[in-house]
């Protein structure tokens, strides 16, 4: 068994077997409710500019980086458990890839960047639920991980309206972080894509 996967912990497992319901899993569910008021202000804003753009931005921002908090807690307290695993990519995917979705319907990003992304996301999350029917939780990679961070950078700097006090030359930022974001989405995709292909191969050997 590839060493990317990990055993589903039974119930009855012990006491070494932390409770779903704990500080750094509810962390992440608050991430993952937050989404739909960020979409919200967002679009509201209409791309204005106006102070529901930077509130969008203040939003997604503290999201994304309260990854690493739930991450910090779960390691530190030893409350690292399956759940947790599952839900932290989930909310990372839908607070990036819903905010990809509304940058593209307010004409500010190519849909085929938007496309390319969201596609690989949805497509590791199936599978990653594909193998947790198989009773395996597939963790975040090291590439997956930094694809994540660098996500993270391009997406705030388009979400927040920096031209508006240094001009128009922050784009080209924008555009150099973004292009990143790209490929590392697609690299770590394909890292994926091995893996899934190696575990098939054990499978089918076993």
């Amino acid at each position: 068994m590839p060493a990317i996967l990990g055993r589903m912990t039974s119930p009855a497992g012990g006491s070494e077997r932390s409770a779903n319901w704990n500080l750094p899993n509810a962390v992440t569910v608050v991430r993952i409710l937050i989404a739909p008021l960020f979409f919200w202000m967002l679009l509201a804003d209409g791309g204005q500019d106006g102070w529901l753009r930077w509130a969008a931005a203040a939003v997604f921002i503290v999201g994304i980086s309260t990854d690493s908090l739930d991450g910090y807690l779960a390691r530190s307290r030893g409350l690292v458990t399956d759940l947790g695993k599952l839900l932290d990519p989930i909310a990372d995917k839908l607070l990036t890839s819903g905010a990809l979705v509304c940058l593209s319907i307010l004409g500010e990003l190519p849909w085929w960047v938007t496309a390319i992304i969201v596609v690989r996301e949805v497509g590791i999350t199936v599978w990653r639920f594909w193998e947790l029917g198989r009773g395996n939780v597939v963790p975040a990679s090291s590439g997956g991980k930094l694809k994540t961070l660098v996500q993270s950078f391009a997406i705030s700097f388009a979400l927040a309206p920096l031209w508006t006090l240094f001009g128009d030359w922050i784009h080209w930022v924008n555009g150099v972080l973004m292009t990143a974001a790209v490929i590392l989405t697609v690299w770590s995709g394909l890292l994926y894509v091995r893996d899934a292909v190696q575990l098939a191969r054990a499978r089918h050997e076993g």
